[in-house]
């Protein structure tokens, strides 16, 4: 059964991309004749097609892209399309051009953090908005649309390879008063074309000279946006490394207010209220603070530790692959010198004998059987040198291979034994924590009977919580109430150390198996580079003597 029929229903969703598209375009894409017969009888990957072009289709909508993730190229263009939908997936896309279609809103584009040229050229577009995230855009068209404002425009600044520009046809040109190359000129620096004619040097400072007001405005807000983008940025990256140290949300008291979420049994508790709660509470979240704080450092300085000894790995296996390359390229070099002077015999011996071939001179005459056993001695010199340069650089491979290997295994030594030893120290933290908490529970039921006691006494139950008035009457109650407090604060607190080692754990094996596999990668590519590259040699070497026919042929040789 076909999956995709099933899922695109052509039938049923006229005008939407359908297989039955993709499939005719692909097969019609680049080639004719013979070419275009054979590739025709290749089997569609989906995920080798890199180009792809639906134009002039009535296409309604845009979807099922996804069956092609390596598309660099989309054409779109002169079709009905009414929404841009269904791309974000296509991140390494480069070209996109939706022009000529009926597009009211630039959208969903914001995963495509590689599109180095967008079109939207005579669309229906009223805004100038949704390009933010396109930092790598290098031409874009928004002529022929239905723009009346130049709001928004002042965001291509921050598009920095921004080059190439075009936005006249819109109704915004009609009514500025001026040519719009003037205010692009002076508000984008970066646009070297203005509607694909080169904006000159005297147009940008007249431009500039004109709207220096509204520039200044512009570069304040946008000095404002930097700084804002900057913090930001910092803080993001602040973020990823306590992630990375495994001890993010603890910088603060984010683990001490989570105690008491869903906490009941504390709540209940702590409605007594009055000096004496509030300065347990107070010293509560202040121990609580204090060895979180200890957690937290901890992290950062053992973080900081794994990054030199990740670094220092990293260095050295560079280092190893740097050496061998050297000694391979030398290697390479001077085989190639041999190879190709014995090119150069094989060549004039081959061309001799092709030559009393082509003139039909007795193959077995002493002169034609002097040149072949020249030319077999020289093939055999070939591949005796053939096969000693692909041994040495195959040795020197696996050679390199089995160090690295050897060199993660005690890599992974080393790193899992500063995470079990950073494991061990933040445990001690977190049995403190555990502590501060049952110590908390005790002195708070200490209060509450405390509290009940009095009002036992006194007779005086108006002002009872009513969450407490049940311990009046059922000694039991009020000890539920501190069990269940503490079991959920304990709980929370496991939770998060549990958190804490599980990720340190992981975190050892997933990076060994990413060095790993990073460096099987490397070895299979390399010994394919090798194999190739001889494979290569070998048949050129195989295919000289019909080159050289070829060549004889070619200078039309008289024969006698």
């Amino acid at each position: 059964m076909d999956t995709l029929k099933e899922i695109i229903y052509p039938e049923i969703e006229p005008g939407v991309i359908s297989k039955e598209m993709i499939e005719k375009s692909y097969s019609e894409e680049g080639y004719k004749g013979e070419a275009l017969r054979l590739h025709q009888l290749e089997p569609i990957r989906y995920e080798k097609i890199t180009v792809l072009r639906l134009e002039f289709l009535n296409i309604l909508r845009i979807d099922h892209l996804w069956m092609m993730p390596n598309l660099t190229k989309l054409g779109l263009n002169c079709n009905k399309i009414e929404v841009i939908e269904h791309i974000g997936m296509l991140t390494s896309l480069k070209e996109l051009n939706l022009s000529f279609n009926y597009i009211e809103k630039i959208e969903h584009l914001d995963t495509l953090k590689n599109l180095e040229v967008l079109s939207l050229y005579n669309n229906l577009i009223t805004d100038i908005e949704g390009f933010d995230a396109l930092e790598n855009l290098v031409i874009f068209s928004l002529g022929n649309n239905k723009i009346e404002s130049l709001k928004g425009l002042e965001r291509m600044r921050f598009l920095k390879k921004l080059s190439v520009f075009n936005m006249e046809g819109n109704p915004v040109c009609r009514t500025l008063g001026y040519p719009l190359v003037t205010y692009i000129a002076a508000l984008l620096p970066d646009v070297k074309y203005y509607e694909y004619a080169y904006i000159e040097d005297s147009a940008r400072e007249a431009g500039k000279q004109k709207f220096i007001r509204e520039l200044r405005e512009i570069e304040a807000a946008e000095e404002e946006e930097i700084r804002i983008r900057n913090h930001k940025a910092k803080e993001l990256e602040g973020e990823l490394r306590f992630s990375s140290s495994f001890v993010e949300y603890l910088n603060e008291h984010q683990l001490f207010e989570s105690l008491w979420q869903n906490d009941e049994d504390g709540r209940v508790l702590i409605q007594i209220g009055g000096d004496s709660i509030d300065d347990l509470m107070s010293e509560y979240r202040s121990d609580f603070f204090d060895i979180t704080q200890e957690i937290f450092n901890l992290g950062l300085v053992k973080f900081e530790e794994r990054k030199k000894e990740i670094d220092l790995y990293m260095q050295s296996v560079k280092e190893g692959q740097m050496q061998i390359q050297k000694s391979g390229h030398k290697i390479i070099d001077e085989y190639v010198l041999v190879i190709d002077e014995a090119f150069k015999d094989a060549a004039h011996c081959l061309r001799q004998l092709e030559t009393r071939s082509l003139k039909g001179e007795d193959e077995d005459s002493l002169e034609s059987v002097a040149l072949l056993e020249q030319f077999q001695t020289i093939s055999l010199k070939f591949h005796e040198k053939t096969n000693d340069i692909w041994q040495t650089l195959m040795g020197d491979e696996l050679h390199l291979y089995e160090s690295i290997m050897e060199s993660t295994a005690f890599f992974e030594r080393n790193i899992q034994e500063m995470i079990s030893k950073f494991v061990e120290q933040e445990q001690i933290f977190f049995a403190k924590i555990r502590d501060v908490a049952v110590h908390f529970s005790e002195n708070l039921s200490e209060l509450v009977q405390q509290y009940i006691g009095i009002k036992l006494a006194t007779g005086l139950f108006n002002d009872v919580p009513e969450g407490l008035k049940i311990c009046l009457e059922d000694k039991d109650a009020l000890n539920n109430f501190v069990v269940g407090m503490k079991d959920h604060h304990v709980q929370k607190i496991d939770e998060r150390e549990d958190r804490l080692v599980v990720r340190s754990k992981n975190f050892v094996t997933d990076l060994i198996k990413e060095l790993q596999k990073n460096e099987l990668e490397r070895n299979r590519a390399k010994i394919l580079e090798i194999n190739s590259y001889i494979e290569q040699m070998t048949n050129n070497l195989l295919s000289l003597q019909g080159e050289i026919r070829q060549e004889l042929l070619n200078k039309n040789i008289q024969f006698t």
